[in-house]
């Protein structure tokens, strides 16, 4: 059996760790807390003194650190895992960093004939300990494929997102999603609680209407913006427009600001005096298309099988 290596026994790592060695797997670890490796190493895995030492013992590594910086001094620092990784090994970086970072590191090793890939997770402590995560995998198919045995140790949600760097980017348009969703919800539920309604009648009305079961993600942006079908309109950009300004007036009426809202009306506005109106109110993103260069564009898609997730659920928020 393959010997892995995990670097990083922090809040997640030592969690992921723990499932890995579960599993079967002979195990050498390393943190610069030495402490934080003594429960892996009561129950039989190596302590390495150095990454580079760590390397030089392993089939396959793995870390799980802070952010690029550290990535960048423990693959290729002094006594990185770069001065000891052996020809032929894998390495898998699970931290959340940033995709040029590990395309480096990649054309780097390859000069010692090995495979670097960025593997970020998502799911949180919870997610950890239970192995209930999911892995944002970006590097050769070939070595997702050979490696699947022991992602599955730890992660039981496995998504390949393409060449070297993919994980990366993927798991940064996730989070974006994730924190700048919280400030529209914090906008949207200061404006309705200032204007008088109860905070949980507020949590009840978008959790149980479309947009708490993911109506947006699963079943409208896939069926328009992604096909380019904004006709039949599902929800007129005109009337969605009339709703987000009559949110706004609210806000306005009752002294809350609303910065990620009022953003958003504009690019409304803008969409409704190109004639856009009887649209998928939709449409209003390709003004940030035209902006970046990039289409949204994903034809392959299983709309039914998407929606059937939780929109049209009965067990959904019951």
């Amino acid at each position: 059996m393959q010997t892995v290596g995990f670097l990083g026994l922090g809040v997640m790592g030592e969690n992921m760790a723990k499932n890995i060695q579960k599993a079967g797997y002979p195990m050498v670890v390393f943190d610069v807390r030495k402490e934080q490796e003594q429960a892996l190493v009561s129950k039989g895995a190596r302590s390495a003194k150095t990454p580079a030492e760590l390397a030089s013992m392993c089939d396959i590594i793995f870390t799980s650190l802070p952010g690029p910086v550290e990535v960048e001094k423990v693959a290729l620092g002094p006594n990185g895992l770069g001065e000891g990784i052996r020809s032929g090994s894998i390495y898998v970086d699970l931290s959340t960093s940033r995709a040029s970072l590990i395309q480096k590191i990649a054309a780097e090793f390859a000069k010692k004939g090995v495979k670097v890939c960025d593997a970020p997770v998502s799911g949180g402590l919870q997610g950890a300990i239970s192995g209930n995560l999911a892995i944002i995998f970006g590097g050769d198919k070939e070595v997702f494929e050979q490696i699947t045995p022991v992602l599955k140790s730890f992660g039981n949600k496995l998504l390949y997102c393409g060449k070297t760097g993919s994980g990366c980017i993927c798991k940064l348009a996730h989070n974006l999603v994730s924190i700048v969703t919280q400030q529209t919800l914090a906008e949207a539920f200061t404006m309705a609680i200032k204007a008088g309604a109860e905070p949980t009648a507020v949590f009840d009305a978008i959790r149980k209407g479309g947009v708490g079961r993911m109506g947006i993600l699963h079943d409208h942006l896939p069926a328009t913006l992604f096909l380019d079908k904004m006709e039949p309109a599902r929800f007129a950009l005109a009337l969605a427009t009339k709703d987000l300004k009559l949110a706004t007036e609210t806000a306005r009426e009752n002294n809350v600001p609303m910065p990620i809202s009022t953003i958003v009306e504009q690019l409304m506005v803008e969409a409704m005096n190109r004639g856009w109106g009887k649209l998928d109110y939709t449409c209003y993103l390709k003004i940030q298309e035209e902006a970046s260069g990039a289409k949204i564009r994903a034809s392959g898609i299983d709309l039914a099988a998407a929606s059937k997730l939780v929109i049209f659920n009965p067990e959904f928020n019951k």
